[in-house]
């Protein structure tokens, strides 16, 4: 019997670090692309992914583990080299996902303009209209074909796995002849307010690829994320005490909905006191489809219908510039990192110098973005905020809260002895979560093949 041909698993990210996420798959003579993100700390063209350099390879099909943009934004230039390739998400991401590219023109369209990028937008909105027709949304747990048959052996498929980490996130699993792979994805091995966990428990393959974001995070000994949400309710309602106003920086898609619904939580119990609270539109948006598709998802309080439980006001900039801070308000802004003209950067700029007022972190924040230098200031600190605002002085309240939707590092380690793979490929992570996860793979699993491919690198499995 002639032994099967390599798989081939190319690294396609710019970056060593987090950046965008893509990964060409090559199995059995079918390819395809496992997401197509931008990279959050680049701009125009360098924010993709190596795309030229794999230009000439025929892809079959693109398969998008969940809408943020770090896994989806270069979706529509994907689809400018791989045209024939049709386009795969689950159902929910399916109804998030025209929205995310168009906000994408939206965004690359005003930096072109406030910044001079002249590369951007990278796609317009014509093309997000004209490649939505080949996207395609399924549920997860259903093996289906990617590709038409091609010889003696079965077409090639693929089944998403409920990853937990934001709505409609997925693991993927594609399979061909003896060949199987598991892409993780991001994925939350805990529950959250709103999403349970992953439901990857009964996943089998022989190579896996596997997210690695908190991989240099050590979980402190003790720590609950029940703990840190009343650590957060204290703190909210000792800024609204004092007649401050709070900004808690989320990203519109996950973090914003799991922030709404800890606040909807603590003021149904009385553990805060039931007032507005003001979001982003984007925000609104994605909030809005979390209630539609409350009954349809793997969650906690099905029934909490956020726009209901929440008196919610959607903030532009032309309103945050009138309105009054001194009577104690909640903002939860898109723009978890506080980039420049975004509404959680210019009300920060007005928060930072007040000691009444509170700026609470729930999620990562890049230590070279605006809202890592404030992170990372200390109180009466002058410090460089961003290029827009210059320098501030940091007199409010900063705290951040561990309520990430990520797989904690050893959650990673345990689901990768459950699945026992043969092959381990790391990615989406730092080098240094990259290299604690490698050096715990191996000790723990000697026989066990580890690679952390850099940008452009192929792996044979």
């Amino acid at each position: 019997m002639s032994k099967p041909s390599p798989l081939q698993i190319t690294n396609l990210n710019p970056d060593a670090n987090i950046g965008a996420s893509a990964w060409l798959v090559g199995l059995d003579g079918y390819r395809i692309l496992l997401d197509a993100g931008t990279h959050p700390r680049r701009d125009g063209n360098a924010s993709l992914p190596l795309f030229e350099q794999v230009r000439d390879e025929p892809v079959d099909a693109i398969a998008i583990s969940h809408c943020h943009f770090d896994h989806v934004g270069a979706l529509p230039v994907a689809l400018r080299y791989f045209s024939h390739a049709r386009v795969m998400m689950t159902d929910h991401s399916y109804f998030i996902v025209e929205r995310v590219l168009h906000n994408s023109v939206n965004v690359m369209t005003r930096q072109r303009q406030e910044l001079g990028i002249r590369e951007y937008p990278l796609y317009t909105h014509e093309e997000v209209d004209d490649y939505a027709s080949v996207f395609q949304g399924m549920p997860y747990r259903r093996e289906v074909e990617w590709a038409h048959k091609r010889g003696r052996l079965p077409a090639p498929t693929l089944e998403f796995f409920d990853a937990g980490h934001a709505l409609g996130s997925a693991g993927v699993l594609v399979k061909s002849g003896k060949h199987s792979l598991f892409y993780s994805g991001d994925v939350c091995f805990h529950d959250q307010s709103i999403l349970r966990a992953a439901q990857f428990k009964d996943v089998r393959a022989d190579t896996l690829i596997l997210e690695t974001t908190r991989g240099a995070h050590q979980v402190p000994p003790g720590f609950s994320r029940q703990a840190e949400l009343e650590r957060l309710s204290s703190a909210i309602k000792g800024v609204l005490d004092r007649k401050g106003c709070v900004l808690v920086p989320a990203f519109g898609l996950g973090r914003t909905q799991e922030i709404l619904a800890a606040l909807a939580l603590l003021m149904q119990a009385g553990k805060l006191r039931k007032q507005q609270v003001y979001i982003g539109g984007l925000g609104r948006i994605f909030t809005e489809i979390y209630d539609l598709l409350a009954q349809r998802t793997n969650r906690n309080h099905p029934d909490l219908l956020l726009t209901r439980a929440l008196d919610l006001t959607v903030l532009s900039s032309k309103d945050l510039a009138g309105l009054s801070l001194g009577s104690g308000r909640i903002f939860v802004l898109t723009a978890g990192m506080m980039s420049e003209h975004t509404a959680s950067h210019e009300l920060t700029q007005r928060l930072a110098g007040d000691k009444r007022h509170g700026i609470f972190f729930v999620g990562y924040a890049d230590p070279a973005s605006p809202g890592g230098r404030l992170l990372a200031s200390q109180p009466g600190e002058t410090f460089h905020f961003s290029d827009e605002a210059g320098e501030l002085t940091r007199r409010c309240q900063v705290e951040h809260f561990d309520l990430t939707a990520h797989a904690n590092r050893d959650d990673l380690l345990d689901f990768v002895t459950q699945m026992s793979p043969k092959v381990v490929i790391l990615g989406h992570g730092d080098t240094a979560a990259r290299e604690w996860i490698a050096g715990q793979l191996r000790e723990r699993h000697p026989r066990l093949q580890v690679h952390c491919p850099g940008p452009g690198e192929t792996v044979l499995a």
